[in-house]
């Protein structure tokens, strides 16, 4: 896979992350938005995503390879189904200030989220141009996908196997 990783943060403080991130990569964010900023740092390669959420600082948000266009998005998602990987489409669709081709893939065995994503182009806004997407309805549609692959490996697994545990 030719790309780039992607790490988003959930901080208390954005301004505060800034600054501290500013000094430990050496270099300036390549985009600041209200709530939200970004780092595209050469070295090491990574794209660092800071996304304000005041009482979840120090958490994973969510992680990503950024690839450099649709085509890669397409070829990485072939190659993950044939792995067994499923994954949730996400195409000309506005996300952190972006319109991006993406999706989201499936059964990561700690309920990490995981994108593969093209950046098309930037956006004004957050959520698309009402601002009718959410992070909520996001998680709400990988959620759906997950119980109903839970239900499958269930049905499929016989009473002897735990296919999910602890209220997932």
């Amino acid at each position: 896979m030719t790309g780039r990783v992607q790490l988003a943060l959930n901080v208390d403080d954005l301004d505060e992350s800034i600054s501290f991130y500013r000094k430990l990569f050496g270099t300036e964010p390549a985009k600041v938005r209200p709530g939200y900023a970004n780092f595209a740092i050469a070295d090491p390669p990574l794209k660092l995503i800071l996304m304000e959420n005041r009482g979840q600082g120090g958490s994973l948000n969510h992680l990503g390879v950024e690839v450099p266009g649709t085509d890669a998005v397409e070829a990485e998602q072939a190659r993950l189904a044939e792995a067994g990987l499923a994954s949730v489409d996400e195409r000309d669709t506005t996300c952190c200030y972006a319109r991006q081709d993406k999706f989201w893939v499936q059964g990561a065995p700690n309920g990490e989220r995981w994108e593969i994503y093209a950046v098309l182009e930037d956006s004004a806004t957050f959520w698309g141009q009402e601002g009718s997407r959410s992070w909520a309805a996001a998680e709400v549609a990988l959620e759906s996908s997950q119980a109903a692959e839970a239900a499958l490996e269930s049905s499929q697994a016989g009473p002897a196997q735990i296919t999910q545990c602890c209220g997932g």
